[in-house]
């Protein structure tokens, strides 16, 4: 079952990334989500690669591993590859699917777009990273 637009606009406020957003910004950015249904055994994202999407698990769950070693179990609601979205970085983890799984995805290309067009929400997710960045004590 598709999820409605409020539904998809709750599920990334809650992204960290997107924190400086008002709905309005956020209900853009959940315009250019994809649902996508994946079997267990998919890998989503791969240590190492160029990230170029970013999910959040709407249901089933995923495994998150480090040099084969794992790290945590996501269920639903929880996110990852935000990064990719703002970063050519090399992903950190591999995360595959435990389960048949339903996620919503976002393309960093897509992404970028949206940015490009919108220089508000650009600078939310600015505003959000340098709060991901700067010291928590002076």
């Amino acid at each position: 079952m598709k999820l409605g637009r409020n539904a998809k606009v709750d599920l990334i406020r809650n992204v960290p990334l997107f924190a400086h957003c008002s709905k309005g910004e956020t209900a853009e950015i959940a315009s250019i989500a994809d649902e996508v249904d994946v079997p267990a055994g998919k890998e989503l994202l791969q240590e190492g690669d160029r990230g170029r999407e970013f999910f959040v698990l709407l249901d089933g769950a995923a495994d998150v591993r480090r040099k084969s070693r794992k790290l945590n179990t996501l269920g639903p609601g929880d996110f990852f590859g935000e990064i990719a979205l703002v970063s050519r970085t090399p992903r950190t983890a591999t995360v595959t699917t435990t389960e048949d799984s339903r996620l919503l995805v976002i393309t960093a290309s897509s992404f970028r777009t949206l940015l490009d067009h919108s220089p508000r929400i650009q600078l939310r997710v600015l505003e959000a990273l340098a709060d991901r960045v700067a010291p928590t004590e002076l």
